[in-house]
């Protein structure tokens, strides 16, 4: 008690003042009292004042004598710290040290005069004292964590050897537990024309799975036909980060007749239970199918890594899946009192086309009230939406008509889309509490998470082929001809005229289509340019930069017509010889631009979009940059193309 007494002296000297005060007045009543009180209080004063010099004395010669072993430092004094010291001169160099330091660096002999970035690699004293919580370093097998300070001509250096508790600690890390849930793509494929061609790839690539697991010294189980169960260690997956999951690649050697089996895999990382890392496979299993498969995709605290995804989408033959989404689809319709149908920003026929098949069957078959929420300036869809508005005059609505209209029992359809940051106008898809979206574009990160029907085909050609088959289960009877126009325009915009992503069930629709009256010179003619157009088509094709197999072109002004022109462009572009895609940059305004990619399948554009902040399909993407210049945009890409391997 005695050494705290100083850290309360102002309350002792509060306390006298006052004992002082009412000393003075209690002299006016009687003077003895008066004046023994006055000498109580000197009293304390003077006990309060001795202790509290008597401490501070003491603390001034602890404070001394530390400050003399610490500037005065000599061997024993080194010695009897009991922790691993030295001390450097100014330039690094080790002057003294105790055994304990000799011990981990030395071992006996002698290294005075060494620097001490020779022992710690990249360290330097300077950059040892700029930590305060130590540096980790590592000295042959040793794990270290070293302190210094600068001192008046040079450091003391003070270092702990961790190297057991680091050990458990990267064992620790090494040994936990990954959860991934495989799936076999495409066995339908195998199965369809002859079952024993099914069994048979399923039985390659169980073999080739459980020799992948017991080489990894991991758990294998079958759940049930063509989905599998693998539980990793942390440092099997390090590994399988550096190969890039060959595995992959493994599988699609795995060939019978002209088909190659492609699997998806989905891993939760980084979980606190097996339970919670289940969970997470499960949505990276979803992320990867919803991405065309052939891939895998990582789910690590809330953040999607992908490997994969070389292959192209492989048609799904059934319509089961079809016909219960439409079913789905009926009760939504029939339970709200008008419908909403929106695309994404900047929309094309592809949008717009599969935006007009909708219309067509909630007006006509369900009588329901529908618009279309769409920009028409900002259309690259021009044309079609003005044959449309010619027999629907109400048709397309604005986005602020669009919010004036809504309420509980408004139905919202996103067509062509499923990203929140692409769609017209997110203030409509707030406002709106039933949402259902059709989309064939690959899966991204950011996908709309409230729909309360989510209908994702990637294996699809176009939305309006997903469109078509879905009406063909809820009732098209009163289609007319410009909306089977309409919707047929967007399967050929999305297929290049039936050239890729083209399988049976798009040209079943393109047929069903042409029975509801389409006529393909009508819809060719959408496409068509003015002169104007394509003459500045073919000024960017003539001045492409080749660049690893993928051809760039710019648009150096800011055109209205700019987004149409750089879609064409690129569509052009591939036609050149040895060229796999294309990508044509252009500038929205002062400060954004667009980059329209194509290619016919042998590179996957959304993955080079998806770094650049887009995204889109395997063979059709885009992405919007802000704040840099045409020239800046194209150099970033460009330096993707350039890191990028392509087969």
């Amino acid at each position: 008690m005695k050494k705290r007494v100083w850290t309360a002296l102002p309350v002792y000297l509060i306390f006298a003042a006052v004992m002082f005060l009412m000393a003075v007045a209690t002299f006016k009543y009687n003077k003895i009292l008066s004046l023994f009180e006055i000498a109580l209080t000197f009293v304390a004063l003077g006990i309060v004042l001795f202790f509290v010099i008597r401490f501070r004395i003491y603390m001034r010669n602890v404070i001394s004598s530390t400050v003399k072993a610490t500037t005065d430092v000599s061997q024993d004094y080194l010695e009897s710290m009991k922790t691993a010291c030295c001390m450097l001169g100014e330039k690094g160099e080790i002057l003294l040290y105790n055994k304990l330091f000799e011990d981990i660096f030395f071992k006996n002999s002698d290294g005075v005069g060494e620097k001490i970035s020779d022992f710690i690699k990249g360290e330097s004293a300077e950059s040892l004292c700029m930590s305060e919580s130590g540096v980790d370093a590592e000295f042959g097998e040793k794990k270290l964590t070293i302190y210094a300070n600068k001192v008046d001509k040079g450091y003391m250096i003070s270092v702990v050897d961790n190297t057991y508790f680091k050990d458990i600690e990267r064992e620790y890390y090494n040994t936990q537990k990954s959860v991934a849930l495989v799936v076999f793509d495409n066995i339908e494929d195998f199965s369809s024309d002859n079952e024993e061609n099914g069994t048979q790839a399923m039985i390659l690539l169980e073999n080739l799975l459980s020799r992948w697991a017991q080489k990894h010294d991991s758990l294998y189980r079958k759940l049930y036909d063509g989905r599998y169960l693998i539980i990793f260690d942390e440092k099997v997956l390090l590994t399988q980060f550096e190969k890039k999951f060959r595995v992959l690649d493994k599988v699609r050697q795995i060939k019978i007749g002209e088909r190659s089996a492609t699997i998806s895999i989905g891993i939760g990382r980084n979980c606190k239970s097996l339970k919670d890392s289940h969970a997470n496979a499960k949505k990276a299993l979803d992320m990867a199918l919803g991405r065309g498969g052939d891939q895998v995709a990582i789910l690590t605290n809330g953040e999607y890594e992908f490997f994969g995804g070389v292959s192209k989408g492989v048609e799904r033959t059934s319509k089961v899946r079809v016909r219960v989404i439409s079913d789905s689809v009926r009760n939504a319709i029939e339970q709200c009192d008008k419908v909403l149908i929106m695309g994404h920003k900047y929309s094309d026929l592809d949008c717009i086309g599969s935006a007009a098949g909708i219309y067509s069957t909630v007006t006509k078959t369900f009588s329901k009230r529908a618009y279309v929420v769409c920009d028409k300036e900002k259309s690259m869809a021009k044309t079609l939406i003005e044959r449309l508005e010619i027999h629907h005059e109400d048709m397309f609505i604005n986005v602020d008509r669009a919010l004036s209209i809504i309420n509980d029992k408004t139905l919202l359809f996103v067509v062509d889309t499923h990203s929140p940051d692409f769609i017209e106008s997110p203030k409509v898809h707030k406002a709106c509490s039933k949402v259902i979206v059709i989309d064939h574009h690959r899966k991204m990160v950011n996908f709309i998470d409230n729909a309360d029907i989510f209908f994702h085909e990637p294996n699809a050609s176009s939305t309006s082929e997903m469109v078509t088959e879905l009406i063909g289960y809820l009732g098209d009877d009163g289609m007319s001809k410009v909306e089977a126009e309409a919707l047929l325009s967007g399967i050929m915009l999305d297929t290049k005229n039936f050239v890729i992503n083209t399988g049976v069930r798009t040209f079943e629709a393109a047929a069903h289509l042409r029975k509801k009256s389409a006529d393909t010179v009508v819809v060719r003619n959408l496409f068509s340019n003015s002169i104007d157009t394509y003459k500045e088509k073919y000024k960017l094709v003539s001045k492409a930069q080749v660049v690893n197999h993928c051809a760039v072109s710019t648009i150096d002004t800011v055109m209205k017509n700019s987004r149409l022109l750089s879609a064409q462009a690129a569509d052009e572009l591939l036609t050149i010889t040895d060229v796999y895609a294309s990508f044509v940059v252009s500038p929205i305004d002062s400060k954004n631009v667009n980059i329209s990619a194509r290619s016919y399948g042998k590179i996957n554009v959304q993955l080079i979009m998806e770094q650049l902040g887009g995204g889109g399909h395997q063979n059709m993407a885009a992405v919007q940059l802000s704040d840099v210049t045409v020239e800046q945009a194209k150099e970033k890409l460009i330096a993707i193309i350039r890191l990028s391997k392509f087969k």
